[in-house]
């Protein structure tokens, strides 16, 4: 993955196309150039084309000693017209996955577990979110023949998706007449109802970190427990 540590490069993007929506092209914005954890590789990665009519997508990874310990993706969606399941124009979707050691597997409350820590990495960064959906699944592998060689391993996986609430926008002034304050018109309203997206992005790398194995840094989240990891090259 060819990536900077510890913030977001330059990458494919057609958000700041002239036909993209001005709520769009700011919640992109939001994702690009926040600075993270040095463990963690994030770039830029070509969004599917057929989810919503504007989409922007994210590759990470977090690599610790040239080893990578989880990977994932997070792609933003956005629909001017509204999505009824969505609950607004804004959706984010992700996928993350990490190798576990075997032993997890046997644990019942894995899933629930994991489906926690994205909830709990949103709550922890107090962003507001609504209908958050998906699965947690765990797959054990045993290699057999020319693999044999091979420990048993034991992998997560955590698809989900969930809508950026944006903040209550204050109601826009155009001019004041005779001293009252006449409603603004169109587009007046610089970031009216765009979702805090880097606080999301935050969230989103802070549950990376934490199915990696990583240990919580200093913040409201600190304490939580993490899953010992297969730190072994494959």
């Amino acid at each position: 993955m060819a990536a900077a540590q510890g913030h977001l490069s330059d990458g494919p993007d057609d958000a700041d196309g002239e036909g993209s929506p001005s709520v769009f092209r700011q919640a992109v914005a939001g994702l690009q150039g926040v600075r993270l954890r040095p463990e963690i590789e994030l770039d830029a990665t070509p969004p599917p084309q057929r989810l919503a009519p504007y989409s922007y997508a994210l590759e990470a990874a977090v690599v610790v000693d040239d080893q990578e310990l989880a990977d994932g993706r997070l792609i933003l969606l956005h629909d001017p017209a509204g999505h009824e399941a969505w609950g607004g124009t804004f959706r984010l979707v992700t996928l993350v996955h990490a190798d576990l050691e075997p032993e997890m597997a046997a644990d019942p409350l894995l899933p629930e577990v994991c489906w926690s820590w994205l909830t709990g990495a949103l709550e922890a960064r107090r962003v507001p979110y609504a209908a958050p959906s998906g699965t947690v699944t765990r797959a054990g592998s045993h290699y057999f023949g020319g693999l044999r060689d091979r420990e048993p391993s034991t992998r997560i996986e955590i698809r989900a998706s969930w809508s950026p609430v944006p903040p209550a926008a204050a109601k826009p002034v155009r001019a004041v007449r005779g001293g009252e304050a006449a409603p603004a018109e169109g587009d007046a309203a610089e970031g009216a109802g765009v979702p805090d997206t880097a606080a999301h992005l935050a969230a989103w790398c802070d549950l990376l970190c934490q199915i990696a194995g990583l240990p919580p840094g200093a913040g409201p989240d600190a304490g939580v427990v993490t899953l010992p990891q297969r730190r072994d090259p494959r």
